[in-house]
């Protein structure tokens, strides 16, 4: 056993007073490319992270269900199963209620229990701490409801979606639920936010390393940004004539420009998601060949577009990926997430990664004097029981 599920199931008793009988973990995941093509039917290509949201559960003996976190300390909530769930004033709580009466309204027969999280996922990091949070859920009231395994994986990640979209206001695609269920040791997915499928690309090469930068910048995508950037998406694709802009390519937005039915921000967003889509095809060939240096040049050009088409960028992002670009052994760096704040990643050397994240760390604590934390991963298990 781990010593923070070991912390985690003491922390559980005493707030409890017993002991959980199980602990499941779910983890944040970071996008490698594909970044706003989910909910335009675009493909991804993300990968779970080695951090995550780990979840104490225990039966109660009546129909309540409580939530606590580490993390939000004197924010507990509880639901009352024998009436309706819907969203209550603790919001961290907000998707894991949603998750509870997606659930419920799939029919499974939710019972009582406590439920103890605690997450070392960055939160406003673009690292997915809400699905995280919603997957953690979800396998915890699942095995309250010793209903473990019931939900089929797809099932699954999209009731968790639906939870973040009707009970947080986050109209966030399917990726990031999608991995942390299906996430694999050493492999990235590339998900075909269409229809579903998927495939398991090697992604363990141990002369790499992903690193992480935190520039502590948050972000929350229910803040009218990413909706925005949504309609925008939606309308270009309409005057395209297709259904969404999955079905447009480079050609077609030029061709739309020119004759003036194009224009202005819808352009700029038809342009960023269509080359997406076609960068991160091209970026899981790059992968399969062992090719780091193309891989990495499309990771530039996802960060450009994103910076100067989709206009999700900031200059904290921009530093991190300026700096990162002047270091021998980076192959390439892009922001992931949704974007305005969040994290940067960068694919470099394994052996010279150390002193990659040095160089990156002490020019940006200088220039936006405050610390930008840079973590090491590599792809990791999707979620289930906590070892």
């Amino acid at each position: 056993m781990s010593k923070t599920v070991e912390t985690l199931k003491k922390r559980f008793a005493a707030a409890c007073g017993r002991e959980a009988t199980a602990v499941l973990r779910a983890p944040g995941r970071v996008n490698l490319i594909g970044e706003h093509t989910d909910y335009n039917d675009g493909f991804v290509l993300p990968i779970a992270i080695e951090r995550q949201t780990l979840a104490a559960v225990a039966p109660r003996d009546d129909a309540t269900i409580t939530f606590r976190s580490l993390q939000a300390a004197g924010q507990d909530d509880r639901i009352d199963l024998g009436g309706p769930i819907s969203p209550g004033p603790v919001k961290w709580a907000n998707y894991c209620r949603g998750v509870a009466a997606g659930l419920k309204a799939r029919g499974v027969e939710l019972a009582g229990c406590d439920v103890l999280f605690s997450s070392d996922v960055p939160l406003g990091g673009g690292l997915s701490s809400s699905a995280s949070l919603e997957v953690a859920a979800a396998l915890a009231l699942l095995a309250g409801a010793a209903a473990p395994g019931s939900v089929p994986a797809r099932e699954l990640a999209l009731l968790c979606q639906k939870a973040e979209h009707d009970f947080a206001g986050a109209p966030c695609g399917i990726m990031d639920q999608s991995i942390a269920i299906l996430g694999q040791p050493g492999r990235a997915l590339l998900l075909d936010c269409r229809d579903g499928q998927t495939r398991q690309v090697p992604f363990d090469d141990p002369e790499v390393m992903l690193l992480v930068a935190d520039t502590q910048v948050k972000h929350a995508i229910g803040d009218g940004g990413y909706a925005a950037r949504r309609k925008q998406c939606h309308a270009a694709a309409k005057k395209l004539g297709v259904k969404m802009l999955r079905d447009a390519d480079a050609a077609a937005v030029g061709k739309a420009a020119e004759a003036g039915r194009l224009a202005g921000k819808e352009l700029m967003r038809a342009r960023h998601v269509v080359g997406e889509i076609a960068r991160t095809l091209r970026a899981v060939e790059a992968m399969d060949a062992g090719d780091w240096r193309a891989f990495g040049e499309l990771m530039y050009a996802s960060h450009a577009s994103l910076r100067d088409d989709y206009e999700v960028s900031c200059e904290e992002l921009d530093a991190v990926v300026d700096l990162a670009a002047n270091c021998k052994g980076v192959h390439g760096a892009r922001m992931t997430g949704g974007g305005f704040g969040g994290c940067a990643i960068i694919l470099a050397a394994a052996k010279r990664a150390k002193g990659i994240a040095e160089a990156v760390a002490s020019p940006f604590a200088r220039r936006f004097g405050r610390r930008c934390p840079i973590f090491a991963t590599r792809a990791a298990a999707g979620a289930g029981p906590a070892e």
